[in-house]
């Protein structure tokens, strides 16, 4: 599988736009557009999207709707209330869209040194603006490269425990449903970032990242295509999610560890 998703020097290509928005999901965008702008006023620099809904790739009534907001200060208690009437709103007003994410942080932490190679790198490769002006040009071009990979996950171990945590503790369906997608999510992801470096591109399909992975570990190529395949179709069993982070997870962890070091502390 050929490297795909970087320019021909080898930068990391800006995934999604607004023009690839399908047409039952127009309607979410343009009222998110409203609703952020109406609920935030002037407590909003700049709002984006990400995910499978600026990507091209949502699938109506199962695929999320996820939101990143740079806000002139960082995050209070008000906003955070804010958010959470915003994600509901939306997530009732529209059958097409299974539950709404919002992210927000303040400018200057967004733009900051410490979040370089993360939350930087997100906003400018994985973020599609919506409102007001793109903080990626405020900011680097990036490499597929070992430095990216630790950043943006090398914090792995760390999430394990609070995953264990929540699992013992959800105690609903849904609860169990909404954590599984998180969690496999987040760790084809962190297969991919792994490899990353060595495969020398990037791809945001969870399909597509177990495949490349797979490549480098073939003794756990079909854990993780099982782990897309829950991420892609979550489920309400608990088992299916224990095994998870009580065996990929913890590997997981000590290879990235191994290979490419530990997150920087924030």
């Amino acid at each position: 599988m050929e490297p795909r998703g970087v320019d021909a020097y080898g930068y990391v290509e800006r995934e999604g736009s607004l023009d690839r928005v399908q047409e039952p999901f127009e309607p979410v965008v343009a009222a998110a557009r409203s609703l952020i702008a109406d609920a935030y006023g002037p407590r909003l620099h700049s709002a984006y999207l990400y995910g499978s809904v600026p990507r091209g790739t949502a699938r109506p009534e199962r695929s999320d709707l996820d939101v990143l907001l740079a806000l002139h200060h960082e995050p209070a208690a008000e906003d955070r209330d804010t958010a959470e009437v915003l994600a509901r709103t939306l997530d009732e007003e529209f059958p097409q869209i299974d539950g709404v994410g919002v992210l927000q942080y303040g400018r200057d932490r967004l733009l900051s040194e410490q979040e370089r190679y993360d939350l930087g790198w997100f906003l400018a490769c994985l973020c599609t603006p919506l409102l007001g002006p793109d903080l990626a040009e405020e900011l680097p071009r990036y490499r597929p490269d070992a430095l990216l990979a630790r950043e943006t996950n090398g914090d792995l171990a760390a999430l394990l425990p609070r995953w264990r945590s929540r699992l013992d503790a959800a105690a609903a369906p849904g609860d169990v449903r909404r954590l599984s997608r998180a969690v496999t999510r987040h760790l084809v992801r962190t297969g991919l970032t792994l490899v990353m470096p060595r495969w020398g591109g990037w791809t945001s399909d969870l399909t597509e990242s177990a495949e490349v992975f797979g490549r480098y570990y073939p003794q756990r190529a079909a854990q993780m295509r099982a782990a897309a395949e829950v991420a892609l179709e979550p489920v309400c069993d608990p088992a299916v999610l224990r095994v998870f982070v009580q065996d990929l997870g913890p590997w997981l962890a000590e290879e990235y560890t191994a290979r490419l070091g530990t997150k920087s502390p924030r």
